[in-house]
């Protein structure tokens, strides 16, 4: 729940700020732009404003930002996990085998660690596949089973990262459709101004245009930002899988093997 308040706290402040921007910049110099290009029977320079004056660039603009939010939100709480791994978790003790003994001993430093306050490292992906697999070995004494424990640990995880960026490719995809909503808007506008322009005056249809192209540009070169950093999301997401295998495979199935 407090990460689903955050996520629509922060979906509301990108609204908000966004609309207040164009409210106050964008939209009064794109209207002074146009009201210019009239007077003087010409078309509108394509300025930034003009370019991203209609609802379509200020919608997709907003889900960028929330995107981007999202994005980083997901690579800051990496970032915050990665010294677990140059920690030693388990402690390791020369003078005693790895034993039953030694990971009830492993299994409560582990549930003391789980006890801080910061609820985020609390459930970090290592402590809980650590966890589970010194639980198992616990339960059953046996390598296999810790083995497995985790792999499906390691598996779970590559799965909750997965339909966690779900909302992320939604995003991704829902932007360039939005664009295409106003190419649809501006082409019909467009074609409903062909009267005017068999008259003579092409500016309403040349206007009408430019909101079809505005806004499939702005879409795309959108979707093409979010993508780039949705890559590098998966890219530090799947070292995190990784990383977690390698450390659990280290500092605990090694020493039990050697049992």
């Amino acid at each position: 729940m407090p990460n689903l308040l955050k996520t629509a706290g922060a979906l509301v402040v990108s609204a908000a700020g966004v609309h207040l921007f164009y409210l106050s910049v964008i939209r009064p110099h794109a209207e002074q732009a146009l009201l210019l290009a009239q007077q003087q029977g010409q078309s509108a320079t394509r300025t930034l404003s003009v370019i991203l004056k209609d609802y379509e660039q200020e919608i997709c603009i907003i889900l960028m930002l929330w995107g981007i939010y999202l994005i980083l939100d997901k690579c800051y709480t990496i970032a915050r996990h990665r010294y677990l791994f140059n920690m030693e978790l388990i402690a390791e003790d020369h003078e005693m085998d790895v034993n039953e003994s030694t990971m009830q001993k492993m299994q409560s430093a582990l549930r003391e660690f789980e006890k801080i306050e910061d609820r985020d490292t609390r459930n970090a992906p290592l402590i809980k596949t650590l966890s589970t697999a010194a639980r198992r070995y616990v339960a059953t004494q046996d390598v296999q089973n810790t083995s497995d424990a985790i792999v499906t640990g390691v598996e779970a995880l590559a799965a909750r990262i997965e339909s966690g960026n779900s909302m992320i490719r939604y995003l991704i995809w829902a932007i360039p459709s939005i664009g295409f909503i106003g190419t649809v808007r501006g082409i019909g506008q467009a074609l409903s101004q062909a009267d005017q322009a068999l008259a003579g005056d092409i500016s309403g249809m040349t206007n009408s245009l430019g909101v079809a192209f505005n806004s499939t540009l702005v879409a795309l070169i959108i979707s093409i930002l979010l993508m780039f950093l949705l890559h590098e999301l998966q890219r530090l997401q799947d070292k995190l899988v990784v990383d977690t295998r390698a450390y659990c495979e280290e500092f605990l199935l090694n020493r039990i093997e050697k049992n």
